[in-house]
């Protein structure tokens, strides 16, 4: 019997701190789950008392957080100078234990990532980082009910951090690169956790367990995720969480609208002769971007060229990234015709090359980028929302390539303004020349945090800007995370697009 009314009936389970126990509540006749502090003879006194305090604010971490997938704290008994936790027992499954027996659809992977992330956004607006997301902290209860459990190591706002020992630092394979660098954690770091279990939850394999610790972390660190292939719909939102640099992450608004859009596809409405085609993308992550005529900038938009104002066009887009259905117009962009090479045909591996009638060129992309038009403007996203691909064209431009691409470069450092609001901040950049199809041209490379998304990233952006005899502006622009290996990729997308782009004018 602990604190005179609960009585141990059987060992549910146990880890490197406690056991837990299904209890029967003698007073309110209720079985509950019981937490008892299990500390190794070998610890210290003051360990002893650390791991004692680390339950207490367990408890109270778990307490002060409103939400039906975190576990419900009931009381919290001292027993021989022992804190015992008594909580809701939760009838069914861990999570760990379901994936031991093989994997899960793509859906009910996001059902669970959906109510996990439920808890975790509540858990942060109360001030708490979890940082022990994993698949046995994930419990699956009857009638569907998701919970997530064990706040042993979390991180409470406004206390004073207890000392770290190896029995408290978390699961290796699940934690955040910026916690192995010992760098303050987030909230973007308890969602990499959620997205190594997702990714285990529908591939099968933890992305990056090695046999030993330290390999562990350096595949935190430095390995390449390997690409999803069981994931379906579900790879864009995961791809979108684990990414290495954290203010590079997937938002956690935004990442809820794909496990949503997951969840609950979007319905693609049957087509009609001659009218406009919805083409549902649901679970790509964040490639989807909501574009039509009204959405290039015109009246009222602030900026020194064309140019700028189709880069501030292609920011709002970015900033319905969320939206997992693309409407395409396609009478806007009259007879399209996308050249797929089946033997190469000069172009990389895996792309298309289209004819763009709207802005009178041909453009090479990856083949399974999404396309989207409007007048004057064809923008092509990757389907885990990390690159963009813009051309633009603007007819009667009197200034030359370089002085447009400096005018933007200016427009940058002073701001970006949109509406009398500054978009970016800490801008810098270079204009340097280039050429394309044998005439003058420049290359705008800028590096900057966009303040249009939620989480401030640092992106880079390549621009190229040629202007025909007849006064007819192109603006080819690629946007990337700043991270390096996204930006040395996304340095490569800009150069084979260039490389194989031809305008028609010129």
């Amino acid at each position: 019997m602990v604190g005179e009314r609960y009585r141990l009936v059987e060992r549910l389970g146990f880890g490197g701190m406690g056991t837990v126990w299904r209890a029967h509540d003698e007073v309110v006749d209720r079985d509950v789950a019981v937490k008892e502090p299990r500390v190794p003879e070998h610890m210290t006194d003051a360990q002893r008392q650390t791991a004692y305090l680390r339950m207490q604010r367990e408890a109270r971490a778990a307490a002060r957080i409103d939400h039906p997938s975190v576990v419900t704290v009931h009381d919290v008994v001292v027993e021989d100078d022992r804190p015992w936790i008594v909580m809701e027992l939760v009838r069914g499954r861990s999570l760990a234990e379901v994936l031991a027996e093989g994997t899960v659809p793509a859906r009910e992977a996001a059902r669970i990532g959906l109510a996990v992330l439920g808890a975790l956004v509540a858990a942060h607006e109360a001030g708490v980082l979890h940082r022990d997301v994993k698949p046995a902290n994930i419990l699956l209860g009857r009638h569907g009910r998701v919970v997530l459990t064990d706040f042993g190591i979390a991180h409470v706002e406004g206390e004073e951090p207890l000392t770290e020992t190896g029995a408290f630092i978390g699961s290796p394979e699940y934690i955040a690169p910026e916690r192995v660098l010992g760098q303050r954690p987030g909230p973007e770091s308890d969602l990499w956790s959620l997205g190594v279990v997702l990714y285990q939850a529908v591939e099968g394999v933890s992305p990056f367990r090695r046999q030993a610790t330290p390999s562990t972390f350096q595949a935190v660190l430095l390995a390449e995720l390997p690409p999803p292939r069981e994931a379906g719909p579900l790879a864009g939102p995961i791809l979108g969480v684990l990414r290495k640099e954290s203010s590079a992450r997937t938002t956690a608004a935004r990442f809820g609208d794909e496990l949503r859009s997951v969840l609950d596809p979007p319905r693609v409405p049957s087509q009609a002769g001659g009218t406009a085609v919805a083409t549902a993308v649901g679970g790509i992550g964040a490639a989807g971007a909501v574009v039509g005529a009204g959405s290039v900038g015109g009246g009222g938009a602030v900026g020194p060229s064309a140019a700028g104002r189709a880069i501030r066009a292609l920011r709002r887009s970015r900033r319905a990234q969320t939206v997992t259905a693309v409407v395409v117009a396609a009478a806007v962009a009259g007879a399209v015709i996308a050249i797929v090479y089946p033997f190469g045909g000069g172009l990389p591996k895996g792309w298309k090359s289209y004819q763009e009638r709207g802005v009178d060129a041909t453009v090479a992309v990856p083949g399974d980028y999404v396309r989207s038009i409007a007048d004057k403007k064809v923008t092509y996203t990757d389907p885990h929302g990390v690159f963009t691909v813009t051309l633009y064209k603007k007819q009667g431009e009197k200034d030359s390539a370089a002085g447009v691409a400096n005018a933007n470069l200016q427009w940058y450092k002073g701001g970006g303004q949109i509406k009398y609001s500054d978009t970016v901040q800490d801008a810098d950049g270079r204009v340097v020349e280039a050429t394309q199809q044998g005439q003058t041209a420049a290359r705008l490379e800028v590096h900057y945090t966009d303040l249009t998304v939620d989480a401030h990233t640092a992106a880079r952006e390549l621009e190229l800007d040629v202007v025909s005899g007849d006064g007819d502006l192109y603006t080819l622009d690629v946007v990337m995370p700043a991270a390096a290996t996204q930006s040395a990729q996304g340095q490569r997308i800009f150069d084979q697009v260039k490389k194989h782009l031809t305008i028609h004018t010129l």
